[in-house]
Formats: structure tokens, C-alpha cells, sequence
């Protein structure tokens, strides 16, 4: 490791390497549960960590003060350190069962410190800390379980305070020490406290984050921000004017034979991670994949007047992208590929596995350019030719029947012109 690893804002290698190992400690014991258990059972592995290290503080103070005169209180505090210590090992068993341990040492602990040293030493304090606690390490579903352990920790508060006057305490502290006992029961109070909730707060936020950053990968960014606004809204679009593409793999069966799946599957995924990086590049909403066929839009869900050309321009790339893949895999891989620009609708379908999805004349236009492509050609509608007669070459294929439309006047985009011809070259 060099030095500069070592200083400066900069250790960040060991600040990562101890950032990994206290997320490792927290996630103990909880790798076999689903992602909402486990984050309940970090939070708790997080209040017995640092019930462990309040405890053992506490232990030291006492033995500093008089150990044979706290011996007890001493053994109390090293009892709760191996209860916080075995927690996070009973999770194997079932996801209450730390939980109850837990709860079980900390109200006798706390009342039997309470009944040593007196009410005057603040400990019943820490009875606080569970009407916070117990909602975050064991969910809101469990709500009769939570309001039964709030009010038992509300009844041992007030229990100790009523019958274990300073006056009846086991063990005779003087006013300083009692003081410093106060003072320390209420620092850990809040501090668990506070720890506890950020921590859950902390956990929420990044599961949070984790959900938004997986719908965003589903739906485009505008129509996440739109349901978050308004939830339960029913997403349906009309876009006046959009460019539809769709391209397939020509003769992609025999190809995945030959490749066997565990190649096809890996050529797959680098040739669609490919196409998604250059559509996030072009300003292109892919919409979906459908084995060997990818389908994306340019102009939806937000208008855009160089749709065209966006589309034009991601077309290009990804037939440089397969030619550099068929050389890397030692395949002949071609692509044909259409586009079409129209009116087109667009909404989110289903409930389930949900989908934003496009539909309209240009999108069935667009998938019958790709069918009747040729390998490693951009067939285009008239409409595409029409916007882009000055950004590109072009070369006619004449009238050609197309499906449920009739005799279509279609086109190959060839080479681009101009400042496109410029970049291309570039």
C-alpha cells in the first residue's frame, strides 16, 4: 500500500476496507433471510453492538470505582456483553429468537441494576429506548408484539422509579458517583437511541434507492418521477410524432446452436448492454427485448424534433457494434434493423411484471422494414427518409408490400453527409 493510500481524503482503501468489514459484522446471521427480515436483523445486531460496548464501558467504570463493592453490577454489565455477543448467532434458529433473548436480558438487567444502586442513578432511563427500538427490529406487522414490549418497558420504568428509592438501594453510592451514573445513562439513552433510528432510517433509504434505481431500469426516468407524484396513476400517452426501431439477429437460431448456451447467453447480454449503453448516448428509450429482437423509441415518453436523427444515428452504431462482436465471438453475425416515425401511443401495461410499452401504425411499421431488411441494412420508412434527406444518403428499394399496409416507397439509409459524415469519419 502506498502512502498516499494511507492519508488525505484519501484513505479511502481503508476506509472502504473497515466500511466493508462493519457491514459484514451487521450482516451477520442474516444472509438466509428475505431482504425486509434482514434489514430488521442488522438494525438489532447494530443495538447489540452497541449494548456491548455501553455494557463493558460501564463494567470498567464500576471496576475503577470498587470492585468487590460492585461486583454485581459489574457481572450484570458482562452478562449483558455475552447476551449482545451470542445475539446475532440465534438468528440461524429463527428470526425472533434474538430478538427475544435480547429483549428478556435487557428488561431484567436494567430492573436489577435499578434495584442495586437506586433510582437516583438514572438507569431506568434506558427503558426508553424500546418504544423506538421495538418498531424498528420487529416490523410493523408484528404491531401486538411491539405494544406489548412498549408497555412492559413503560411498567419496569415506572416501577423501578416508584419502589427503588435511593434511600432503599443495595449498594450505597455517594451524590458524585450517582451523578455520573445519571449522566451516563442518559448519554447512552439518546445515543442508542439516535444510533438505532438513523441506522433504520439509514437501511430504509438505501432500500429505497435500491427499489427506485430497479423501476427505473423497467420505466423510463420522466414516468417514474410521474408515478411517484402521483401513485396509482394510469400512464397513457399520445406522442404526435416519434421514430420507432426494431432490429433482430439474422439467422440467429443456427448461430445459438453452434454457440451452445452458456456463449449465446454471454454474446447476448454483451450485445444488448452494448445496445443500451449507446441508446442512453443517443437519448433512445429502449422499451424491450424479445430474445434476438430489440425494439426502442426516440421522441417517448418526451418529445424530441431530432427523433430522427437520434434514431438514425443509434441505427449506425449498432451495426458497428455486432460487426465488432461477430469478429470478437468468430461468428457472422448481422443485424437487420427498421425504423419508422409516426404517431404512436404509449403507456404502462399490466399489474404485474409490468412494462412501459409503445404501440401504434409507426411500430407496426417498424417491424415489418425489420422483417423485410436486409443483414446488415437500415431499412427506413418514407417519413424517416423525408426528415433525414439532408443528414444522410439513401438508397430506394422501390415500392415494397408491406403487411396490413399495402405498397410502401422504402429506403436503406446508407452514409451520412455533412457534419454527421464529419463525426462518422471522425
Amino acid at each position: 500500500m502506498t502512502a498516499s493510500e494511507v492519508r488525505g481524503p484519501i484513505g479511502r482503501p481503508q476506509y472502504r476496507e473497515w466500511s466493508g468489514l462493519f457491514e459484514r459484522l451487521l450482516a451477520f446471521g442474516t444472509e438466509s433471510y428475505p431482504p425486509k427480515v434482514r434489514r430488521r436483523l442488522r438494525i438489532l445486531n447494530a443495538a447489540a453492538g452497541l449494548m456491548a460496548v455501553f455494557s463493558a464501558i460501564f463494567a470498567l467504570s464500576y471496576v475503577i470505582q470498587d470492585p468487590d463493592h460492585y461486583f454485581w453490577v459489574i457481572v450484570i454489565n458482562l452478562a449483558l456483553v455475552a447476551v449482545a455477543i451470542v445475539a446475532p448467532f440465534l438468528h440461524r434458529f429463527h428470526e425472533l429468537a434474538a430478538p427475544m433473548l435480547f429483549g428478556v436480558a435487557w428488561f431484567t438487567a436494567l430492573f436489577l441494576l435499578v434495584a442495586l444502586l437506586g433510582r437516583t442513578a438514572g438507569i431506568q432511563l434506558n427503558f426508553f429506548i424500546v418504544a423506538g427500538a421495538a418498531f424498528v427490529v420487529l416490523g410493523l406487522e408484528r404491531l401486538p408484539l411491539v405494544a406489548f414490549w412498549i408497555l412492559l418497558a413503560f411498567v419496569l420504568h415506572v416501577t423501578s422509579w416508584l419502589v427503588f428509592d435511593q434511600a432503599d438501594a443495595v449498594l450505597y453510592a455517594n451524590r458524585s458517583f450517582l451523578n455520573q451514573l445519571y449522566l451516563s445513562a442518559a448519554f447512552t439513552s439518546f445515543c442508542a437511541m439516535a444510533l438505532i433510528v438513523y441506522y433504520a432510517f439509514a437501511q430504509a433509504q438505501r432500500a429505497e434507492a435500491e427499489t427506485e434505481g430497479l423501476l427505473r431500469n423497467i420505466l423510463p426516468d420522466s414516468i417514474v418521477e410521474r408515478l411517484k407524484a402521483r401513485p396509482g396513476e394510469v400512464v397513457a400517452d399520445r406522442v404526435e410524432e416519434a421514430t420507432i426501431l426494431f432490429a433482430d439477429l439474422k439467422g440467429f437460431v443456427p448461430i445459438a446452436a453452434s454457440l451452445g448456451a452458456a456463449r449465446t447467453v454471454a454474446m447476448l447480454n454483451e450485445l444488448v448492454t452494448a445496445f443500451d449503453r449507446l441508446a442512453q448516448e443517443h437519448g433512445i428509450e429502449k422499451i424491450k427485448t424479445i430474445g434476438d429482437a430489440y425494439m426502442a423509441a426516440a421522441g417517448v415518453p418526451e418529445p424530441a424534433a431530432d427523433h430522427a436523427l437520434r434514431s438514425a444515428r443509434f441505427a449506425r452504431a449498432m451495426l458497428e457494434t455486432v460487426r465488432v462482436l461477430a469478429t470478437r465471438f468468430g461468428i457472422a453475425l448481422n443485424v437487420r434493423i427498421g425504423l419508422a416515425s409516426g404517431p404512436v401511443m404509449a403507456g404502462i401495461i399490466g399489474t404485474r411484471k409490468f412494462t412501459y410499452d409503445v404501440w401504434g401504425d409507426a411500430l407496426n411499421l417498424a417491424a415489418r422494414l425489420e422483417n423485410s431488411s436486409e443483414p446488415g441494412m437500415i431499412h427506413v420508412s418514407p417519413e424517416v427518409r423525408a426528415a433525414l434527406a439532408d443528414a444522410y444518403e439513401f438508397q430506394s428499394r422501390g415500392p415494397i408490400d408491406i403487411k396490413g399496409v399495402g405498397a410502401v416507397e422504402t429506403s436503406f439509409l446508407l452514409a451520412p453527409r455533412g457534419r454527421d459524415a464529419t463525426t462518422a469519419a471522425a
